[in-house]
């Protein structure tokens, strides 16, 4: 006898219960996305026309990662009715890439608590301004070719509502946080430049000008002063290189205070892969107008962040887009954190900043782990006047009572029978073993992920106890027994030791 059997007997299709993880749940993709809310959820998501932050704190397999899926979901859908009064949605689940660059600034020898310990908010911010941005330019140069949170891509964004002003701050943006890889970085700010009509002529024309005033200038004083002494002795006279040097000031200082630039961005932005000749070649492109006084990133405050930040949501809001949300989850999988609670209090400390989280436009969205609960109780007054938790729609606990998951189980269900079939989780079960009994051992459970591992055993278990030549299609008092007890004594046991399940 299969589980397969059992199933299709009790007209299910496919199993309900073989996936764990809702980034790969098929299932939850399809049907329950729409249907299986948390209690919590109108807390959590609130409106998008109003984005606002939520603090989330959950065990493993509470939800958090199908709470971050369905509201991207939701989201698609508001900006599907409302295409020009969107929001724009900045996924910021995965760390990895940014937690290796930004040790890759420091010695690999040194160990990663010491270098998280200089993780900062603008770290954060540099980040989340990166992925803005660079899905921002995707949709404006690749329309449809390119797949991003809750974006209706059907026709390209409205560039004709930009300024002269506008157009400048998305190039800035562009100039320091596009990370796309997709071909080079002046090739990319040039295509954005002439699809924004911005001119580039004014400032390559001041480039060779001013080259050329200082070649000319020099072969002119060389000239006469060789006229004038029949030598090329000048070649050895300071005077020669200091009149000389009088004619390439121009070019000099512009060189100057580019590569200084250059090099002020790269070392500022410590999680960004900039290469500074990159950098260098886009930041020579700029008028000299626009280039002064622009508010690069290149200390190591917050405020030029939050310039920048404004800008970006100014330059969306011209492209439909009036709002932004960024949602953070999965601050525990990234492979140097390695779920350790210290080293995500470490990383997510900084972000919890009431200046950040209440902005103007923007609402966060941070799914945590459990495991930063207690951190956040123990901490100090000035922690908390900064981050000011009690502003932030506060969710301690994701949890789940027995009722709400036997109802998720019904609807996963549902959505996996077949045509004309509308089977129950009772279905499965000998007249023994009621409703109330299931919701009893359901709410031990505590989470989907722990309930469909425990189902899955369960389900084995029945079928490797019973033949095909003599079926039994429900599940014994006893096999259910035995088979819970023993599954919340290896959790537990689990959990004591590990931390995990």
């Amino acid at each position: 006898m299969t589980i397969r059997e059992l199933l299709e007997y009790h007209g299910v299709l496919s199993n309900p219960f073989s996936e764990e993880d809702a980034q790969n749940d098929s299932i939850f993709k399809m049907s329950c996305i729409k249907t299986s809310f948390h209690s919590a959820w109108d807390k959590i998501f609130g409106n998008p026309s109003e984005p606002s932050t939520s603090i989330v704190f959950g065990e493993r397999g509470s939800g958090k990662t199908a709470l971050r899926f369905q509201m991207i979901h939701k989201i698609l859908e508001y900006n599907t009715n409302h295409p020009d009064a969107g929001v724009l949605v900045i996924d910021y689940s995965d760390l990895n890439p940014f937690i290796d660059r930004f040790r890759q600034r420091f010695s690999n020898g040194r160990k990663i608590q010491k270098i998280l310990l200089r993780w900062e908010l603008r770290d954060h911010l540099d980040a989340i301004l990166s992925l803005g941005v660079t899905q921002l330019i995707d949709r404006i140069l690749d329309p449809g070719r390119q797949s991003h949170p809750a974006a209706i891509d059907i026709k390209p964004l409205p560039i004709q509502n930009l300024n002269k002003f506008q157009k400048r701050d998305l190039l800035l943006l562009a100039s320091c946080y596009d990370t796309s890889r997709n071909e080079t970085p002046l090739n990319r700010w040039i295509r954005l430049s002439n699809s924004l009509g911005y001119s580039t002529i004014i400032s390559r024309v001041s480039d060779v000008w001013e080259f050329l005033l200082g070649l000319s200038g020099s072969v002119l004083l060389a000239g006469s002063w060789y006229k004038l002494t029949g030598s090329v002795s000048f070649l050895l006279n300071y005077w020669f290189y200091f009149f000389a040097a009088l004619f390439w000031l121009f070019f000099f200082y512009k060189t100057a205070t580019r590569f200084f630039k250059a090099w002020s961005i790269k070392h500022s932005l410590r999680v960004l892969p900039h290469l500074k000749s990159d950098l260098l070649k886009i930041l020579f492109r700029f008028k000299k107008i626009d280039f002064n006084g622009m508010p690069f990133p290149v200390d190591r405050g917050t405020d030029h962040r939050y310039q920048m930040l404004d800008k970006l949501l100014d330059v969306s809001n011209m492209l439909g887009l009036r709002g932004l949300i960024v949602i953070v989850d999965r601050v525990d999988e990234p492979h140097l954190v390695n779920g350790s609670p210290e080293l995500m209090r470490l990383i997510v400390w900084s972000i919890l900043d009431n200046k950040l989280l209440k902005h103007e436009r923007v609402g966060f969205k941070l799914l945590l782990p459990d495991q930063l609960l207690p951190f956040m109780e123990r901490e100090n007054n000035d922690f908390i006047q900064r981050a000011r938790i009690d502003k932030q729609n506060l969710v301690r606990s994701l949890e789940w009572s027995g009722e709400s998951l036997f109802d998720l189980l019904n609807m996963r269900i549902a959505a996996c029978a077949a045509d004309g079939k509308t089977p129950t989780i009772m279905d499965f079960f000998c007249s023994n073993i009621d409703r109330n009994r299931l919701v009893n051992a359901f709410a031990k459970l505590r989470v989907p992920r722990h309930l469909f591992k425990f189902l899955y055993t369960l389900f084995a278990q029945h079928v490797h106890s019973h033949s095909e030549a003599e079926p039994v299609w429900q599940i014994a008092e006893t096999t259910f027994e035995t088979s819970l007890a023993l599954y919340l004594r290896n959790r537990e046991a689990a959990e004591k030791n590990l931390g995990i399940v």
